[in-house]
């Protein structure tokens, strides 16, 4: 499902037109992001959590040309599944 299915999926379950729901989706990625970013969690009860994670230095390999090289610590973006979400996705073995 790309961006444009999802707000029309958007659109029909919540019975606005797609120029809202657009805007609405477009804004809370935007906010996701800006939060994220800027070094806070945002915390989605039964659907997830999206936080900046640490990356430590590490040692890695040209694939190219078989050299050693130095990867630099970096912070990057990361989501967490909800318990709702996770069991919807692949419900537990009763």
């Amino acid at each position: 499902m790309n961006k444009g299915e999802l707000v029309d999926a958007i659109a029909k379950k919540a019975s606005v037109n797609k120029k809202q729901a657009d805007e609405v989706l477009t804004a809370t990625l935007e906010v996701i992001v800006d939060a994220v970013s800027s070094g806070n969690k945002v915390t989605l009860v039964g659907f997830g959590s999206f936080e900046p994670r640490e990356r430590k230095a590490r040692e890695g390999r040209n694939p190219k040309t078989g050299d050693k090289m130095e990867i630099p610590a970096t912070t990057v973006p990361a989501f967490s599944a909800g318990k709702s979400f996770r069991e919807r996705v692949s419900p537990p073995n009763d």
